[in-house]
């Protein structure tokens, strides 16, 4: 029997767990918590931080690890291509383009000032390195954290000392990123690849909430409204163009994007499975499942037969959100005719803050019409 490390025991990586399962595998995780949905999932539990890759290392030596993996966490990925390599466990891409992908200052930096679909940005470690931007509006950032955490709208410059330390606070190199705001609808592509080529893309709408800053996700709709069009050619350029200049080979891949009208501009593009259950949504609109696709190709090497077979509805992925702090009450929420509903906190829970504004606490799938 093989035996996996997941990095990560949060909601995302319960989609994990309850693959593997299907594919008899001894299910070992780590996190620097003992709290989470996984946590009582695994086989095998062990308090590490799932950034130590010093430590991970050890246990997946020790336990004769297989294969280690993580979904929906750019924090992750990094140590799980490092430690692999190290074992000469299996991987879809080095250590070194997953770093990259995890920080978004490297990830504008690889792309280059002539990359197509770039944004402008300048990187800043103190408030007066920031005061040099004059391009209105924009949006500054952690360089390297995730969900959505210190992520600010800059309408002038007298916003700057209104939110630099704040979005500071949350990056662990202690750095920030200002990027051009792009106008546009947004949307999100789960793309496949092996051996340097594509064999599956879907594009999906991201609809976030208007009222707070830095794009939290609301809704997924499948099919785009761009499928078909002039625009879906543009954005498979961008994402090709994308991969090639990271040398993403292998693997799933994830890349925000926005429509704005200079074309296609890219937000995020990540070596994983989004964090937002989209494989889920996918499977039921085109039968094609990104998850045990990427596990029959990182653990046995098959090449993945995602061909997919289009329903006669679309699908609407939906977040049941709360603000942060809140009591949670999962009844308060009509799920009746869902394909799949998730709720990630019990009646009466507290909710835990991420992105300060509006948590994900679970989600639903629903068929729509097309």
């Amino acid at each position: 029997m093989k035996r996996v490390l997941i990095l990560g025991v949060g909601n995302a990586q319960v989609d994990a767990f309850v693959c593997l399962r299907g594919l008899d595998i001894e299910i070992h995780a780590c996190s620097n918590k003992r709290e989470g949905a996984g946590v009582t999932l695994a086989d095998h539990f062990a308090l590490i931080d799932i950034s130590d890759a010093e430590s991970i290392t050890e246990y997946a030596r020790s336990n004769r690890i297989d294969c280690i993996y993580s979904i929906g966490s750019d924090i992750a990925m990094p140590t799980a291509y490092l430690v692999s390599e190290r074992l000469g466990l299996p991987y879809f891409v080095s250590s070194e383009t997953a770093s990259i992908c995890n920080r978004k200052d490297l990830l504008r930096a690889k792309l280059g000032d002539g990359f197509s679909g770039n944004l402008k940005y300048i990187t800043a470690r103190h408030q007066d390195e920031a005061s040099v931007w004059n391009r209105y509006p924009a949006m500054i950032k952690p360089v390297d954290s995730q969900g959505q955490r210190g992520v600010f709208r800059l309408d002038g410059p007298t916003d700057i000392p209104l939110c630099f330390e704040k979005s500071i606070s949350n990056s662990k190199t202690g750095c920030v990123i200002i990027e051009e705001l792009a106008y546009g609808p947004e949307i999100s592509v789960n793309a496949y690849r092996h051996d340097g080529k594509t064999i599956f893309s879907i594009i999906s709408d991201r609809i976030s909430f208007e009222n707070f800053p830095g794009g939290i996700i609301k809704e997924h709709i499948l099919p785009s409204y761009v499928t078909g069009t002039q625009i879906e050619t543009e954005v498979a350029g961008l994402t090709e163009r994308t991969v090639s200049t990271l040398g993403i080979e292998n693997g799933p891949v994830y890349f925000q994007i926005k429509l704005t009208g200079q074309g296609p501009k890219l937000i995020e593009a990540a070596p994983r499975l989004d964090g937002c259950h989209m494989w889920r949504a996918i499977k039921e609109f085109c039968r094609a499942d990104l998850l045990k696709a990427t596990f029959d190709h990182l653990l046995f090497g098959k090449k993945p037969e995602l061909f997919p077979l289009y329903s006669d509805h679309g699908i609407k992925l939906t977040f049941l959100c709360e603000a942060p702090g809140l009591l949670y009450d999962p009844e308060k929420y009509n799920t009746g005719g869902a394909v799949d509903a998730v709720h990630y906190y019990e009646k009466n829970d507290i909710v835990s803050p991420m992105n300060g504004y509006m948590e994900k606490c679970g989600y639903e799938i629903k068929a729509t019409p097309l």
